[in-house]
């Protein structure tokens, strides 16, 4: 992990990745309650696998729900690697690889993307307010 950040920003660092690691294990282990707890209400989604940009939390709630009915989806594992947190103030950018293991239709596969996780400090905890995922090459 690095981080563009001084020493004295170690807590805040610390503080932000262990946001976005309950978000990756809640994700890798399908805790979907869990895992839309980490976003915010208001936090927006860009997906390299949806058509639009999802406008709130309760929009990719639903998505989720629906790919779950519509396509077996499940998720088997996700691992994040090459870490970085940028401080921005009350604001951190998270960006990381992601080996996820999902399931569509009764198949598994290994999926590899590239995601930005914005963070903002609301009511002193540090809650995610935008997604974007891409593919990796």
């Amino acid at each position: 992990m690095s981080a563009a950040a001084g020493s004295g920003d170690a807590a805040v660092v610390d503080a932000v990745l262990a946001a976005a690691d309950a978000i990756v294990a809640d994700f890798g282990a399908h805790r979907t309650e869990a895992y839309f707890a980490g976003f915010a209400e208001d936090a927006t989604f860009v997906f390299h696998t949806a058509d639009r940009r999802l406008e709130s939390r309760a929009e990719y709630e639903a998505l989720w729900a629906q790919w779950e009915r519509e396509d077996g989806f499940r998720v088997h594992g996700c691992r994040s690697s090459d870490r970085r947190v940028q401080l921005l103030g009350d604001t951190a950018i998270f960006t990381h690889s992601v080996d996820s293991r999902i399931e569509l239709g009764g198949a598994i596969d290994d999926v590899t993307e590239r995601e930005t996780i914005v963070f903002a400090l609301r009511d002193g905890q540090w809650v995610a307010v935008h997604e974007h995922l891409s593919p990796r090459a």
